[in-house]
């Protein structure tokens, strides 16, 4: 049997001992060609790419990951990676990025890991038994209507959003940002633009799942997504179904 929390740490640490030298560079940022989804893949994406080929291959399970899209050897296992969820951050020196793994066993989730290359912290989510932070149980917080927190992502639609929650958040790394809500740290995650992708939200889903939270598309149906690097998808994540009420209405 796969020891996946063991394959998923040693491989985070691995690109962490690649990458953080070039943290905040400009050669971290140099333009290597197309990914494909079509996004722009830079130096950085390319080291944490190579390093998780290097680690996956050998296990001869499918690969999902952001800069090769899908390596398919007919396993019963796929993993799905963005070896680092908010790279934009990680070539400008803001601090808030890191590794996202998830696996699957068939369409059914596995497991799934986040780990914050800054403060080292490692979210975990087992389907069934609970999503962790650094070995502790989290769970969603109890939501304050008077002092609703959330990471919010739009082009204009429901705008006015804003105007009925106290705090809004875009920190660029919308798996991490996953793991917040599922450590209480906000009440939701809605980025309603068509433009994430499954191997953005795959592992933090399953962390904020298993913390209890609410995850939908933007029509309020329980979101669902292939297992592939290009599908695009809006998600709304929320620690309350008061909460999904107010976003489903401005939106």
């Amino acid at each position: 049997m796969y020891e996946w929390n063991e394959i998923a740490l040693n491989l985070a640490k691995d690109i962490e001992r690649e990458i953080m030298p070039l943290f905040g560079t400009k050669k971290a940022g140099e333009f290597i060609g197309f990914s494909p989804s079509g996004d722009k893949t830079k130096f950085v994406d390319k080291i944490a790419e190579d390093i998780v080929l290097e680690y996956l291959k050998p296990l001869g399970v499918n690969i999902i990951s952001e800069e090769i899209g899908s390596i398919d050897t007919g396993s019963e296992y796929s993993v799905i990676v963005d070896p680092i969820d908010g790279s934009f951050n990680f070539i400008h020196g803001i601090p808030i990025f890191g590794f996202s793994f998830a696996v699957f066993k068939e369409k059914k989730p596995v497991y799934s890991m986040l780990y914050e290359f800054i403060p080292k912290n490692v979210y975990e989510g087992i389907p069934g038994e609970g999503a962790y932070l650094n070995g502790d149980r989290i769970r969603v917080k109890t939501l304050n209507e008077k002092s609703i927190s959330i990471s919010f992502y739009t082009r204009r639609r429901g705008a006015k959003l804003v105007e009925k929650v106290r705090r809004t958040r875009v920190l660029g790394a919308i798996a991490i940002e996953l793991g917040y809500l599922a450590r209480g740290s906000l009440d939701g995650v809605v980025d309603i633009r068509n433009y994430v992708r499954p191997t953005d939200i795959a592992a933090g889903y399953i962390i904020a799942k298993e913390a209890g939270a609410i995850i939908t598309d933007d029509s309020g149906k329980e979101i669902r997504f292939d297992l592939s690097a290009s599908e695009k998808l809006n998600i709304i994540a929320v620690n309350d179904k008061r909460l999904l009420k107010l976003i489903l209405e401005e939106i």
